[in-house]
């Protein structure tokens, strides 16, 4: 096939879609692409993808594909569009059901890593608001690390670890909503519980220095003063130019107190990983 002829039969095909398109109302018929090669229906679904307003509008092509074509490379293109193409139509379970698919058939295929980038962003993507069930963020957790894990060279690794941090981030921001919720309510302890959740599971994230801030107002408002001096030193051993720190610093000279390690306690503990560089 010449090039002329071949992009004359892509144009024809773009021409085509069009007609298909008001016959099926953006579904395209069955009977009318039978007569096309995979190739020049691949070319139509991605019309369809950058043109029309609604991404779905594409799947049935790609979908056609498959059936026609079952055992080619275009069919296994088209497979990963229609995940694309779901996802970016924000139809999430049907994304990640198309993804996980081509996950199962083509395992050992460049695509795989893109297909489970696109089932970890089908529950990244969802992730709105602090208030919502963190199932999804541990569920978007899972997806980044298994791309990480699985495709460490490639791009989508790069970019999952960016999400990874924010996902991370995002169920230390609600330790710490629920935890303010307590402490308003002068329900130390179990605001205690949650600030140190933070604490000891999310020392990475950009919640630490509250959390310790927050754990010595619980502290010093339980009267328990040795655990809300250590907590003190670690926040200024860690986060001493911070206003957290200061306004620490304040609430325990205000009680006659410093920030410094003492008692036998978890952040006792913590404190001494603190000194040999093992915390954070």
């Amino acid at each position: 096939m010449t090039r002329w002829t071949k992009t004359a039969g892509i144009v024809g095909c773009l021409m085509l879609v069009a007609g298909l398109s008001a016959c099926g109302g953006g579904t395209p018929q069955s009977r009318n692409l039978e007569a096309l090669t995979a190739e020049e229906i691949y070319t139509l679904g991605e019309f369809e993808l950058a043109n029309s307003r609604k991404a779905i509008d594409s799947v049935s092509y790609f979908s056609e594909i498959e059936r026609l074509y079952p055992y080619s490379e275009w069919a296994k293109r088209a497979l990963i569009m229609q995940a694309f193409a779901y996802h970016k139509d924000r139809d999430y379970e049907n994304s990640r059901t198309t993804a996980q698919r081509y996950i199962d058939t083509y395992p050992a295929e460049d695509d795989a890593a893109y297909a489970k980038y696109l089932l970890a962003l089908s529950y990244y993507d969802q992730i709105d608001e602090i208030g919502r069930d963190q199932g999804l963020t541990f569920q978007a957790l899972q997806g980044l690390r298994a791309v990480i894990e699985e495709y460490p060279e490639s791009d989508y690794a790069r970019a999952s670890m960016l999400k990874f941090d924010l996902a991370f981030d995002h169920l230390a921001a609600k330790e710490m909503e629920i935890g303010r919720y307590y402490l308003r309510r002068d329900n130390f302890a179990a605001a205690v519980n949650r600030f140190r959740v933070v604490v000891e599971n999310f020392q990475t994230t950009s919640h630490t220095p509250e959390a310790l801030h927050r754990l010595v107002e619980s502290y010093l408002s339980l009267g328990l003063t040795d655990e809300a001096q250590t907590a003190g030193a670690i926040l200024g051993h860690n986060y001493r130019s911070t206003e957290w720190y200061q306004d620490s610093y304040r609430l325990l000279s205000g009680e006659g107190l410093e920030p410094e390690a003492r008692g036998e306690g978890w952040l006792r503990t913590i404190y001494r990983q603190v000194i040999r560089g093992e915390w954070l």
